[in-house]
């Protein structure tokens, strides 16, 4: 097997072992990279030369016996709205098509401390605004499963990436499902942790209420290691919070499917009604016999406002928008029109030439609901139905440790396919938004795959801060499965 088709603990381990150099690690990904990345098109930079360096210094502490960080030699892929000190973050948008920042993330600190090898940044959609990758200012990230297909939204460059071994790792971030539907249409792992357990220092605002950091990795041990370097207490921003990160790549080694017996998993009758795939259905249900089949209990639960998830979701991440963007403008951050007629003229033009027609959208239906006269019947009533979610799901982890259910509804569609009509897009996303709106941890993992072999993949949400149970439930299944280790075949594109 090629090293960049195994998995990123397996090439900790070879490194560490002197079975391999950091360095082949490297040049095999770029191999494939070469191979592959003109076909999906998962980059918007790759950085070869810095992270050869990068892998060349990894090799000599391996030779001076020095002390290795968590992630030594492995190569990690960052989604292109997480700031990189001295490298492009475009939020893939004409108006910071040339901003690179002064300084790097909090969470790319961590991953420099702990020795990972950054290799590039990926392709999403713009400002993250979007559940398929076409909204990109650069152009679509393909599905390497089928390249007529989207890879999902907004980290579809993340996940692209993972899954056609052009990235051991990488990170992306999850608004509103952006970590876990990109996964589940690429056949990853995408995890969404709770809010406050990571940092979102230098994370390009989207919904500052919503926004999260995670992993996408090619199983669930892969993201407890990478989970375990970004996790906690960051003095830079006021929203993390401080607790102790648990030793999540431990507990994984420790773990077996025979201590689910007495695991309470929760099936919510509102992610099981009509509109889903007959085939997402169908893998789900088949997921569920495999859990009772390893002695955990299934009980039935409501999310009785689930259906009203959307319309809460896009009132408060839109007007949350409209306030964290009004800074491009052209003067502050973003590019600047050439030619304007006094300020304000180049404050409309800049923002009208830099903006998307997805950014525009949400810019202005955010801008609406926070108007006079408007606030109070929307922006309010939306923040009322949030706690209501939020109950919801209180009341359901009284009577159960986690919840599953399908990531998405349907598999992974074509691209172009629903371009043209916003809503049925943003319905693509109604199992993932109420995770945010909560703000619990969620993961998808792989759990089949259509006729066509397209991924399907499995949601398991958690308590709040309660991701240990949660990667301990996505790990049982995976020990009993074979879906993470399918890989699409992509050299023949």
């Amino acid at each position: 097997m090629a090293l960049s088709q195994k998995t990123a603990l397996e090439i900790k381990e070879l490194v560490i072992r002197k079975k391999v150099k950091a360095v082949e690690v490297l040049t095999d990904l770029f191999r494939q990279i070469e191979q592959v990345e003109p076909a999906v098109k998962a980059y918007l930079t790759i950085t070869k030369e810095s992270a050869l360096n990068q892998a060349q210094v990894i090799d000599e502490k391996i030779n001076r016996g020095e002390k290795l960080g968590k992630l030594a030699g492995i190569p990690i892929a960052i989604k292109d709205n997480i700031c990189t000190e001295g490298l492009k973050t475009t939020c893939a948008s004409k108006i910071l098509h040339n901003f690179i920042p002064p300084y790097n993330a909090s969470v790319i600190k961590r991953i420099k401390e702990e020795d990972g090898i950054i290799i590039g940044k990926t392709n999403l959609d713009e400002f993250a605004m979007g559940s398929s990758t076409e909204n990109s200012a650069f152009g679509p990230t393909r599905n390497p499963w089928d390249t007529t297909r989207v890879p999902g939204g907004s980290s579809g460059g993340s996940a692209a990436a993972v899954a056609s071994g052009m990235a051991l790792m990488a990170l992306g971030s999850d608004t509103g499902g952006s970590i876990r539907q990109p996964a589940a249409f690429c056949g990853v792992v995408g995890f969404k942790p709770t809010y406050g357990r990571v940092s979102r220092h230098g994370l390009v605002a989207f919904a500052s209420s919503l926004d999260q950091i995670g992993p996408m990795t090619k199983n669930v041990c892969d993201a407890a290691l990478l989970l375990s370097v970004i996790s906690g207490k960051d003095p830079m921003d006021s929203t993390s919070v401080p607790l102790e990160t648990p030793d999540y790549p431990g507990i994984m080694e420790k773990w077996n499917p025979g201590m689910m017996t007495g695991i309470k998993i929760g099936r919510p009758k509102e992610f099981f009604t009509e509109g889903i795939d007959p085939e997402v259905r169908t893998a789900v249900e088949k997921a569920i016999k495999v859990y009772e089949k390893l002695g955990a209990k299934i009980i039935d639960v409501s999310l009785p406002h689930t259906e009203y998830g959307i319309a809460t979701y896009y009132l408060i991440a839109p007007s949350e928008a409209s306030s964290n963007l009004a800074r491009y403008d052209g003067v502050h951050y973003g590019d600047r029109t050439p030619q304007s007629e006094g300020l304000i003229d180049m404050y409309i033009r800049s923002r009208s030439e830099g903006f998307g027609p997805e950014v525009k959208r949400r810019i202005m239906l955010g801008t609406f609901c926070l108007s006079s006269g408007y606030y109070d019947a929307y922006y309010l009533r939306a923040l009322k139905v949030r706690q209501l979610i939020k109950q919801d799901f209180d009341e359901a982890f009284k009577k159960v440790d986690v919840i599953i259910g399908p990531t998405s509804p349907i598999p992974a569609f074509k691209l172009g396919e629903k371009t043209a009509d916003p809503l049925q897009m943003y319905l693509c996303d109604i199992f993932t938004v109420t995770c945010n709106l909560a703000g619990i941890p969620g993961i998808s993992i792989p759990s089949g795959f259509t006729p066509d072999g397209l991924p399907i993949g499995l949601q398991i949400l958690g308590k709040p801060f309660d991701e240990t149970t949660v990667l301990k439930v996505a790990r049982a299944f995976e020990r009993e499965t074979e879906f993470h280790k399918r890989r699409p075949v992509m050299n023949d594109e």
